[in-house]
């Protein structure tokens, strides 16, 4: 997939960022933080666009990957406050706290095309899957919730196996007879969030399919979307 983003550099104090968004916003696609449920609402162009940022995010271990979700369209579906999702390697080592400075700095970017390889994501994602099953793995989806941003933190593999959710949902979504008359089909959920100590109700984040008017934007599984990728 190729991929159209904007890109920026922005520097707190010695330190210069690298944070990339798409060029096009995704409209029809919404995030609500996991609370203890939380809910990632998108059509086949959003869910799309995500696989594709969160395969380039899995090979971009110095790079801050900012989806801007919260002021699309207002979903008709889910409860809470959306928000934005920014994705990054954990070895980056960024803070939730200092996201709003680097925020306020995201002006001025450059254009940037990008090619994803999806057999490379498909290995990887299946390599994760793999190792997952060993009860030694802890390689899982590290999350926070701040300043309106659900924040991602993980590794090569889980990030590819997080593309792959998303590719899936994008691709059979439409397939769902239920979405032809507005409705929303759950198709999968984030892979493995890392869970709370203490207990309580598992932390999740589902993935639901939802076409917008007149619910008909099939595309085949794998095919890329008309907004920001060709």
């Amino acid at each position: 997939m190729r991929l159209r983003l904007q890109q920026f550099r922005p520097r707190i104090g010695p330190h210069e960022h690298r944070v990339v968004q798409p060029r096009q916003p995704l409209r029809h696609t919404s995030l609500r933080p996991p609370e203890p449920i939380g809910l990632l609402l998108g059509d086949h162009d959003g869910l799309n666009r995500l696989a594709g940022l969160l395969s380039f995010a899995a090979y971009s271990r110095h790079t801050i990957v900012h989806v801007p979700l919260r002021d699309g369209l207002p979903p008709d579906e889910g409860v809470g406050e959306p928000v934005d999702l920014v994705v990054a390697h954990h070895t980056l080592g960024l803070r939730p706290s200092k996201w709003p400075e680097l925020r306020r700095k995201l002006v001025n970017g450059t254009s940037l095309t990008v090619r994803t390889d999806e057999a490379r994501t498909a290995r990887d994602a299946a390599a994760w899957r793999e190792h997952w099953e060993r009860p030694d793995s802890r390689d899982g989806l590290r999350h926070a919730t701040h300043a309106r941003t659900f924040f991602l933190f993980g590794s090569r593999d889980v990030f590819a196996e997080t593309a792959a959710c998303f590719a899936y949902a994008a691709g059979w979504g439409p397939q769902h007879k239920r979405v032809v008359e507005g409705r929303s089909a759950l198709m999968t959920a984030l892979p493995t969030l890392v869970q709370e100590p203490g207990g309580g109700h598992p932390l999740e984040v589902l993935i639901c399919f939802k076409s917008y008017p007149p619910y008909a934007h099939f595309r085949r599984p794998g095919a890329e979307s008309r907004l920001g990728a060709e």
